[in-house]
């Protein structure tokens, strides 16, 4: 799981620190699966991140426009680089190795513009409302129209009521990205690579909803279907 660089005050300390909110760890612990939190500093390539089992892109800041060729909206936040390369390097690495991934939020933004897709930096601009961020650290609830025969549509069924809490959202689609559920405003709501394994993103919140966990359980039941069929490495099988 992707993770924040944020100043934060825990404890005594008032400090520089890698944090991620804790409902998204508790959402894969309560689909039987197990939360390791990647820091947006390291070495995130394929050679160095074949033992994950999956790979979830977490919430959080907007993209840097320049990575989609667009100056910056004067509503844009302000870049994160750090997080922005490192994500975008896990996001190859993980399409190199069929980790399944699971794109929330800010990660559906993130996996569109990896492939090569652009973001609407002020939704309120194109469709009009803020149902999709009433305000500050406030979800809107949205019911989203699922495409029939998604892989989403096999989760959740045809319609779905979610927790929204974005200000952009996706405009030109990336390579292979095809759109498996949309707003009433028609904003895009929901992004598949059908040709994967499992690669599932949504601009909505699942993890604000402690009472289902379908998403997550099916994120973890591709993650163990990977982790069955990877072949191992010379170096596992030395270890072993």
């Amino acid at each position: 799981m992707t993770t924040y660089l944020e100043h934060s005050t825990f404890g005594i300390w008032e400090a520089e620190a890698v944090v991620l909110h804790r409902v998204y760890v508790e959402s894969i612990a309560a689909a039987g699966g197990n939360a390791v939190l990647l820091p947006p500093i390291g070495d995130w390539r394929a050679e160095t991140v074949d033992w994950l089992d999956g790979l979830v892109l977490s919430g959080g800041a907007d993209i840097d426009p320049t990575r989609y060729g667009q100056p910056p909206h004067p509503t844009t936040g302000t870049p994160q680089p750090a997080r922005d390369s490192a994500e975008l390097a896990l996001v190859e690495a993980a399409l190199a190795l069929d980790l399944p991934v699971l794109a929330v939020c800010r990660g559906m933004q993130l996996l569109n513009v990896a492939l090569g897709g652009t973001l609407h930096q002020h939704t309120p601009e194109v469709v009009g409302t803020t149902d999709h961020q009433p305000q500050v650290a406030t979800f809107g609830t949205l019911d989203l129209t699922v495409a029939p025969g998604s892989r989403l549509a096999g989760i959740v069924g045809s319609t779905v009521q979610v927790q929204c809490h974005h200000h952009q959202s996706v405009d030109r689609l990336g390579a292979g990205l095809v759109p498996t559920a949309t707003a009433p405003d028609g904003t895009v709501e929901a992004l598949e690579l059908p040709d994967r394994p499992f690669a599932l993103a949504l601009q909505s919140h699942p993890e604000q909803n402690a009472e289902d966990f379908r998403v997550f359980a099916a994120l973890v039941d591709a993650a163990r279907t990977h982790a069955e069929r990877r072949v191992p490495t010379p170096a596992r099988r030395s270890s072993r």
